[in-house]
């Protein structure tokens, strides 16, 4: 399935890798999920719940179906998109959430008890009776929850914490990113662009190259010619938090086998901004009718982007379903790559001039009612607007139902976003301080606009045709009784959603949970406009009313292991020693670690049959002549005002206020059920001046 010619791709450099046990060949540029539709591969995985054949959705991070395990051994990753996998060679990766195989999976047989499997079937089903849940329920739900597999084994990678400090934080190096980044630069502006992906230039790698492509070139050697700019690339930003504090996943050595000698797996990023520029663009909408989760159903800017970027032709025969004038951009690219266009369905009744000629059956005010086949799809079903059902042979179907304004990010804070009728979706509404929206993300979706609203007057526009850019707002298109799917990954459909809000749960927060949309590694990024937008349907009112919910960090799926960097064993609590610890060691002690000290515990002698003997001795020795403790390790607090002693009073359940300077007592601290939690000693050095000396953490016996 790959053309001729055309692409990002690096025809001179092959690269072959294997999935599911068999040897393929790519190219440098390539995602692995581009990868495998060259070579013909239309099945990826399985769904959760019911373990339906899935395909590629999408091209990005938004990817809810084709999750893959990645390497082998202690290195094995599960749960990656596949459309966010750089191929390399030797590459090994591997479906997952089957048995014993992809095409055959026995799990699929669940498919038929899919009338029991409805939202919350859970909390109906296994409550009686109350014995059965250690015996049966819990570990059969065990069992069968997750989707990827972890190692198991201990983590040989290692991953590094860096920070940052920059003016001006620019998240997304799509147009508008790249013209605010350019912008903030020549005002020498310190400046760091983080981009997820590993070319810049976002959705313009993905449309039909033109002017546009060689301004985003000429844009980044502009950039990194800079000194004030620092260009991040495979680096997401994950999350926003207080006074200016974002956190971003570099993807170091994701793109080999194993990083290089001394290289880290991932890096961890803290950025400190004064003021940040979102730029994450937008992310396209499928459309819910039945059978939309056949392999070879995808979203209509997927299908552009693996003809344009990676040269790749996902179908022989497409047909396209749209809710606007965006979608025909597909059929146009698909022109003029000699790959058929079957048929095209537009939700409007009437359509506007200046759509690309086709000669393909355009049935305006028409509907998708249905797909065939199995494991890839053969047919679609339509209903034109006179009520006329054909059937149409295709292989891919792509689906253009607008796009939603990434707007994660600005949310974190507890921002929530604001419908707009105008776009289509939820935009930013008041945001954090220092932050400002640009672009798609907030519903400016043609270039020359996208490239204005981020870098201003200042920056050149690529002199190219306006395109089409229209946001469509279709969501359901019903049709024969087949499931349709709202949220691919955890196999949520229309009736699902439908039967929560009979059953009370009507809140955006509470459909969430009930029905498990919007959960798991994709976090509903292509389901919950859909989903709201059936909630509201039933609800008898708007999407604006519904609401949506919560947005949280980290936007993609991090690794605790890229959190913690270093910082883990004995470089997160380094042992510490005490003054007296050599000499210590030369008299035989036995130690015991308290907090981060090793402390003697005990000096055992030749003779001596176990500790009690040690102690006991040493007790003795100690009450009838003397004895030495090394009590260095004790903290050491400072502090000074006149009101220390009536604060103290409050720490410890003895006095301390009346302690006289150059004195020093011992005190005891209990909780609040009287029992003792600690003990110290204090010391009043001045009038107003005091010393505490809180014990370490005590190891249990």
């Amino acid at each position: 399935m790959r053309l001729p010619k055309g692409g990002l791709i690096d025809r001179a450099t092959p690269l072959a890798f294997r999935f599911d046990g068999r040897d393929y060949s790519g190219f440098a540029g390539d995602s692995l999920a581009s990868a495998l539709l060259a070579a013909g591969v239309r099945l990826f995985g399985r769904s959760f719940k019911y373990h339906r054949p899935r395909g590629v959705l999408s091209a990005g991070a938004e990817e809810p179906n084709a999750l893959v395990e990645l390497r082998t051994g202690a290195r094995r990753e599960p749960n990656t998109p596949a459309t966010t996998i750089e191929l390399f060679a030797g590459l090994q990766a591997s479906s997952q959430n089957r048995y014993p195989s992809l095409k055959w999976d026995i799990q699929a047989l669940s498919g038929l008890l899919s009338p029991m499997l409805v939202s919350g079937f859970y909390y109906k089903t296994f409550m009686w009776p109350a014995s059965f849940w250690e015996k049966l329920y819990e570990p059969v739900i065990r069992k069968a929850a997750g989707l990827g597999r972890a190692s198991g084994l201990a983590d040989p990678d290692h991953y590094e914490r860096m920070h940052q400090h920059c003016d001006v934080l620019v998240i997304g190096a799509g147009p508008a990113g790249l013209a605010a980044a350019l912008a903030a630069g020549r005002r020498g502006q310190r400046v760091v662009l983080c981009e997820s992906d590993v070319l810049l230039g976002g959705r313009v790698l993905a449309e039909t190259p033109d002017a546009g492509l060689a301004w985003v070139r000429d844009v980044e050697d502009e950039l990194r010619a800079l000194p004030n700019v620092r260009v991040l690339t495979r680096t997401t930003v994950t999350g926003l938090y207080d006074h200016g504090v974002f956190t971003a996943l570099e993807r170091v050595a994701d793109h080999k086998p194993e990083p290089d000698a001394g290289e880290p797996r991932q890096r961890f990023w803290k950025i400190v901004a004064r003021e940040a520029v979102l730029a994450t663009g937008a992310i396209e909408r499928g459309l819910v009718f039945g059978g939309n989760d056949t392999p070879g159903v995808m979203l209509a800017g997927a299908v552009r982007a693996y003809l344009n970027r990676y040269a790749v032709a996902p179908g022989r025969r497409v047909v396209l379903v749209t809710s606007g004038d965006e979608g025909w951009r597909t059929v146009a690219d698909c022109a003029r790559l000699g790959v058929t266009v079957a048929a095209v369905v537009d939700r409007r009744a009437e359509l506007p001039p200046g759509l690309p000629a086709t000669d393909a059956r355009v049935f305006a005010g028409g509907r998708v009612r249905r797909c065939f086949g199995g494991q890839s799809l053969t047919g679609v079903e339509i209903e034109g607007a006179d009520g006329e059902v054909v059937r149409v042979e295709a292989d891919v179907l792509a689906m253009a139902g607008g796009w939603s304004p990434s707007v994660h990010l600005a949310g974190h804070l507890g921002h929530r976003p604001v419908w707009s009728e105008e776009v289509a979706g939820f935009v930013p509404g008041a945001l954090p301080p220092g932050l400002r929206v640009v672009g798609g993300a907030r519903g400016a979706f043609a270039l020359a606009e996208a490239i204005r609203d981020g870098g201003g007057p200042g920056i050149s526009i690529p002199d190219v045709p306006p395109g089409l850019v229209g946001n469509g707002a279709v969501w359901v298109m019903g049709g024969a009784k087949q499931k349709a799917f709202v949220d691919y990954q955890h196999d949520v459909t229309a009736d699902d959603i439908a039967l929560a809000y009979r059953e009370g749960f009507r809140g955006v927060e509470h459909l969430k949970r009930y029905t498990t949309l919007g959960m798991a590694t994709d976090q509903g990024k292509t389901a919950n406009v859909n989903g709201l937008a059936l909630l509201a349907a039933q609800a008898g009112t708007s999407i604006a009313e519904v609401g949506v919910t919560m947005f949280r960090p980290p936007f993609v799926p991090t690794a605790i292991g890229a959190m913690a960097g270093h910082h883990r064993g004995k470089t997160f609590r380094a042992t510490r020693l005490t003054p007296g610890h050599a000499r210590a060691a030369e008299m035989g002690a036995d130690f015991v670690e308290a907090g981060q000290w090793l402390r003697a515990q005990y000096f055992a002698r030749p003779g001596e049959t176990d500790w009690l003997e040690t102690v006991t001795r040493e007790v003795l020795a100690t009450r009838s002549g003397a004895g030495l403790c090394d009590v260095s390790t004790l903290g050491k607090i400072e502090l000074l005002g006149r009101d220390v002693g009536a604060f103290l009073d409050f720490v410890y359940s003895n006095t301390m206020s009346t302690l006289k300077p150059g004195r020093a007592r011992y005190g005891l601290m209990l909780r609040e059920d009287g029992f003792v939690f600690d003990d110290g000693t204090v010391a009043r050095l001045e009038e107003e001046r005091w010393v505490l000396t809180p014990p370490p953490p005590t190891p249990a016996l």
